[in-house]
């Protein structure tokens, strides 16, 4: 068996972070249902979808307004945004979107559940941590444009543009997949020889089966 190439392990993130203020961000402003037929199974191509009708106007010209078409904020690799980010329908293109403009993490007080778990799924971390915390967050990257904050996935934690440092939680078993970097395919690599050798048993004690 070939070793899954899926993700890439998630440990520690330093990065631009752009603050993006709505609460209740659904999937299909992650990127709108028409483009979904575009999706490939690489995830390339993606960014020029990712929050398109709040990026461009029907002349497909930037908004000047929205956060991402901001100088400081274009090479954005984390979000913080408001409440329930990614509600709504159960895309993974939404996921992909993200991944391909180099957002690697999302911020929020709280997110869809099957939003977050496809986060998790294609190597990304949702972090979530308290309203007010959040709010925080986005008073000084607005305040600094273009600061970073700093996530380090092993000690959970979030490291804001002051130095502070915000713990959070994640479930051992998730935490455990991104820094190796497994999706469910290589979760189940990882139990490769256990696998073979069952089976290698399983017909040596059943000859007629092969």
């Amino acid at each position: 068996m070939e070793k899954s190439t899926l993700m890439k392990p998630f440990t520690t993130l330093t990065a631009v972070a752009a603050p993006i203020e709505m609460a209740n961000i659904d999937t299909d402003r992650v990127i709108p249902v028409r483009f979904l037929r575009k999706l490939r199974s690489d995830k390339a191509g993606y960014d020029p979808y990712l929050f398109h009708d709040m990026r461009f106007d029907n002349d497909g010209r930037e908004k000047p307004d929205f956060v991402l078409n901001q100088p400081a904020y274009r090479k954005a690799g984390i979000l913080v945004a408001g409440a329930n980010f990614g509600c709504g329908s159960s895309r993974e293109g939404a996921v992909y979107a993200l991944l391909d403009y180099g957002i690697r993490a999302v911020i929020a007080p709280s997110f869809g559940d099957i939003h977050y778990a496809n986060e998790l799924q294609n190597g990304m971390l949702p972090v979530m941590l308290p309203e007010e915390i959040c709010r925080g967050l986005r008073d000084q990257l607005r305040a600094k444009p273009g600061a970073t904050l700093a996530i380090d996935l092993p000690a959970q934690t979030v490291t804001d543009t002051e130095g502070t440092v915000h713990p959070f939680t994640i479930d051992p078993v998730y935490k455990e997949r991104l820094l190796k970097g497994l999706d469910d395919i290589g979760l189940v690599l990882e139990n490769t020889p256990a696998i073979e050798s069952f089976e290698h048993d399983y017909h040596a004690q059943r000859p007629w089966l092969a």
